[in-house]
Parts: C-alpha cells; sequence; structure tokens
C-alpha cells in the first residue's frame, strides 16, 4: 500500500511539473503571437515572451529578448530580470554591471541597489554588501532585508551590542518571526544581556513555523549552554536539533565534541562522518576527526582528514600544525 502511494505522489509531482511547463509554451505562444501583430514594437510583449523563455530555463533566449526590449523602453523591471538571467547563468560580473548600468539611469533606486548588495553577498564579499545596503537604508529607512543584512554583517564582526540595535529596530516596525527573535537571543548572549536570552529563543521557539527552524533555535540554545558551561544542557538542546532536522550537520559535529569530551570514541567518530557526509564544504568535522584519529593512534586516517580540512579551508593554522605534526612523525618511521 505505501509503495502505491508513493507512486501516486510519484505521478501527481510529474503532472503538475508538465501542466506548469505546458502552461509556459501555451503563454510563450500567445506571447510570440502578440509580438509579431505589434510589429516587433511592443516592448511589453517582449518582456512576456523573456519571462516564457527564463521559466523554460532558455536563458540565452531570454537575454536576447531583455535586451531588446530594455533599447526599446527603458524600465526597471527589465533591468532585474536581464539581471536575474545573468546570475542563472553563473555570471555574476555581468550581472553586476547590469545593475550598475541600470543605477546610471534611474538613481537611487531601491531594488538595484539591494540587487548589488544580494550578488556581492552571494560572492562573500560581506563587506561590500554592508556598504550597499546602508546606501538602501539611505533611500529607504524602513527596508528590512537591508536591515537585517547590516546587523547580521555588525555581529559576525563581533559587534552583538551593534546588530543588537538593529534587530530591535525590526522589532519596533512590527515583525515577529522566528528567525528574528533567534538572531535577538544569539546577540543578547554575546553582548552579555543574560535576562533576554531565554525570552527571546522561548519567543522563536513559539514563533517557528518549520521543524528546521524550531532546529535552529534549539542550536543555538545548544551554543549557549555550551558558553554558559552546562554540558547536560547542551547535549540534550543538540538532540532536539537532530529530533527536528536529521540532517544538521552543525549539531552533529558539536554533538561529536561533546561525545569526545565523554570519552566515547566510537559514537564521536559516528557523528563526524555524518557530519562530512552531510555537508562536505565544511572543515570542522574534517579536522576533528583528524584530531580524534591522532588521539587513538589511527594517524593514517588522521593525516587524510586533515589534508581533506585543509582542501576545505586552506588558511586554518590548526590544520596546517596538525599536518606538519604528522609529516614529521612519518619521516622518522
Amino acid at each position: 500500500m505505501g509503495l502505491i502511494l508513493s507512486r501516486t505522489w510519484c505521478y501527481f509531482n510529474v503532472l503538475v511539473l508538465t501542466y506548469k511547463v505546458s502552461l509556459s509554451f501555451k503563454a510563450l505562444d500567445l506571447a510570440a503571437y502578440a509580438t509579431q501583430h505589434a510589429q516587433f514594437k511592443d516592448w511589453w510583449w517582449k518582456v512576456q515572451i523573456g519571462k516564457c523563455y527564463y521559466r523554460l530555463g532558455l536563458y540565452r533566449e531570454a537575454e536576447t529578448q531583455f535586451k531588446s526590449a530594455l533599447k526599446q523602453q527603458d524600465m526597471v523591471d527589465t533591468v532585474l530580470y536581464l539581471a536575474k538571467v545573468y546570475s542563472r547563468l553563473d555570471q555574476p560580473l555581468t550581472a553586476l554591471n547590469v545593475f550598475k548600468q541600470g543605477l546610471d539611469r534611474f538613481p537611487g533606486e531601491v531594488s538595484l541597489i539591494c540587487g548589488i548588495a544580494r550578488i556581492h553577498e552571494e560572492m562573500n564579499n560581506i563587506s561590500a554588501a554592508a556598504e550597499y545596503y546602508k546606501d538602501v537604508l539611505k533611500q529607504d529607512n524602513t527596508h528590512v532585508e537591508a536591515i537585517a543584512c547590516i546587523g547580521s554583517n555588525h555581529f559576525y564582526s563581533d559587534q552583538p551590542e551593534i546588530a543588537l540595535r538593529f534587530y530591535r529596530r525590526l522589532l519596533q516596525m512590527g515583525i515577529y518571526n522566528s528567525q528574528l527573535f533567534n538572531n535577538l537571543g544569539l546577540c543578547c548572549f554575546y553582548a552579555q544581556q543574560y535576562d533576554m536570552i531565554l525570552s527571546s529563543f522561548e519567543r522563536a521557539l513559539s514563533l517557528a513555523e518549520s521543524e528546521e527552524e524550531v532546529a535552529d533555535v534549539w542550536y543555538n540554545l545548544g551554543h549557549v549552554a555550551v558558553g554558559i558551561g552546562d554540558i547536560s544542557l547542551a547535549y540534550q538542546c543538540l538532540k532536539l536539533t537532530l529530533a527536528n532536522n536529521n540532517d544538521h550537520a552543525e549539531a552533529y559535529n558539536n554533538l561529536a565534541v561533546l561525545e569526545m569530551q565523554k570519552g566515547r570514541t566510537e559514537q564521536a567518530r559516528v557523528f563526524l562522518q555524518t557530519a562530512s557526509l552531510i555537508a562536505p564544504h565544511m572543515y570542522e568535522p574534517y579536522f576533528n576527526f583528524a584530531i580524534l584519529s591522532d588521539k587513538v593512534g589511527d594517524l593514517q586516517r588522521s593525516y587524510i582528514a586533515a589534508q581533506k580540512s585543509e582542501e576545505v579551508f586552506p588558511q586554518h593554522v590548526d590544520t596546517q600544525q596538525l599536518i606538519k605534526q604528522l609529516k614529521q612523525h612519518f619521516a622518522r618511521l
């Protein structure tokens, strides 16, 4: 019975996908006929054709339509769609040029400045993104995304007190969601405003709309528990994290560290292997596995794990020192 139900849902999803694609083809046909009827002089229909191409994954064709529409009529929305196409084509620098050219024609346009900031953020150029988000606030001091991103930048720059001001500003604007109270709880902890920590996390749990959001709250509570030295509470919080999100790699890694402190090497090994499988982009599971293997005398596994850690994060000093120690030990053999 379960197998039949699974197949039924699979067919249903395929049917929905086919329906959406067929609608896109029909919309494309209608837009093409309308463009021909307008003798290819109506920019609006060209934008609609570009949208259809974008929906169908034909990004180069969409690019052609949006460029043609911009030649006939300069519109902010068309610039945004063209930049979106270049983002899909993994050409962030070209998308940045499109946004900047749009700003030359529409100075101070918030959506264009925000688009530049997002691309810089995706390229991990956080400082440049923060500057553009500040420019957004100069034009619109109630822009929620800009306020939240600047607050996040201050938090990760070891300025939780300043980040707290931005998050409180969002509260004053009437924004109440789990993510905001989750961030407030962390800022209060690192800013040593301990009277607000638990109430913020309690509100975050009550407002959580998905298991992933609940898992993130419990994970941060685990960090707080480690910070105050309550290891048993931290262990329980991380277990609750995995109960709500079984693919939370950071929780597996931190649980492994706690298991290593308790001397349970096999359980720690399992947690670290799971974390590295779920999130191969994280260096912490590889490094911790290398340390664990080194302690139990398995130098070969330790060296392999340390090399993987170095591949992910070449600037990690502890990994470099561990590899150097292992090479010296191998040289003496």
